[in-house]
């Protein structure tokens, strides 16, 4: 298997169609990543403080976060969709989770822009245990924060903000275990992941999440010729998700419902007035993100939820 580390050739803080790949595989191929987590961090964080970025060549430099790749996908073209399988996410040992300190939209509300909190974490990936230092414990679910593919526009975008070819979606579901679905933007498509997190709520509501560097990550990617999406899709051990992403939760919401209507016709073979109906006894809808510049909602159709 090909192994990914994240060095001074494969660390970018931005997406862009103009990156070079650093590795091309062919549909059907794995390839194993580690990354760094989003703070670029190269250590633990004692008494808070962050430790020293690595060196990173200037033009993959920046304050996004710190990504690995991009791979390229041989015969990828935009109109295709792009299937990258989850099949191990294993965190380090260490993550963070800060809140406040920035002025934000939430921390001004909540009352937090003028000061920062620091959780750190003890991470045990056997165990799937973490624990901070205030003795707080929780079950670990790590995933991949940032997983997808520049725009078609040139030029440096933000990682921030997620959008319909992936990036920062912060869907906690997207464990391993899952394959998700992207409509490609750009030829070979120039996939990157980061952005690891050991633990995250629905929402990610004060700005992290359990931030973390992942050991090792397994991906398997593919081609679908077969699919038209207009945004991210995935199949999950919670089900099938399609997620919308828009400047308010309303737009997001129907963004994702209309997904999932067209989902439940491939699957099901529904009409749109059937799975509108369908949708309202057996889809559930919820908050993905509310912190990255756009509104993420996710409907999840469990599974068995429709026999």
């Amino acid at each position: 298997m090909i192994v990914l580390e994240p060095d001074d050739q494969t660390l970018h803080g931005y997406f862009s169609r103009e990156y070079p790949p650093v590795l091309t595989v062919d549909p059907g191929d794995s390839v194993r990543v580690r990354t760094l987590d989003a703070f670029w961090s190269q250590g633990p964080y004692p008494g808070g403080e962050h430790a020293d970025r690595p060196k990173v060549p200037q033009h993959r430099s920046g304050y996004g976060h710190a990504l690995t790749g991009p791979i390229e996908v041989r015969g990828a073209e935009p109109g295709m969709v792009l299937e990258v399988r989850v099949d191990a996410v294993v965190p380090a040992m260490w993550g963070t989770t800060v809140s406040g300190g920035w002025p934000s939209p939430f921390n001004q509300r909540y009352g937090v822009a003028d000061r920062t909190t620091v959780h750190a974490w003890e991470l045990d990936p056997t165990a799937m245990v973490g624990r901070n230092q205030h003795g707080h414990s929780v079950a670990l679910h790590p995933f991949l924060g940032v997983m997808g593919m520049p725009p078609a526009e040139p030029g440096e975008h933000s990682t921030i903000p997620p959008r319909a070819h992936g990036g920062n979606l912060d869907c906690k579901e997207l464990v391993a275990g899952s394959t998700l679905y992207l409509p490609v933007p750009v030829p070979g498509g120039l996939f990157s992941v980061g952005d690891g997190h050991a633990r995250q709520g629905d929402g990610e509501v004060g700005g992290t999440a359990i931030e973390c560097p992942m050991e090792r990550v397994d991906l398997t990617f593919g081609l679908r010729e077969d699919l038209v999406l207009a945004g991210p899709v995935a199949h999950t051990p919670a089900g099938w998700l399609t997620m919308g992403l828009a400047d308010d939760q309303t737009d997001a919401t129907f963004m994702a419902l209309e997904s999932m209507f067209e989902l439940l016709g491939r699957l099901y073979g529904m009409s749109r007035r059937d799975a509108i109906a369908m949708a309202s006894v057996a889809v559930d809808l919820r908050i993905t993100q509310i912190v990255n510049r756009v509104v993420g909602v996710h409907a999840v159709l469990p599974p068995g939820a429709i026999r």
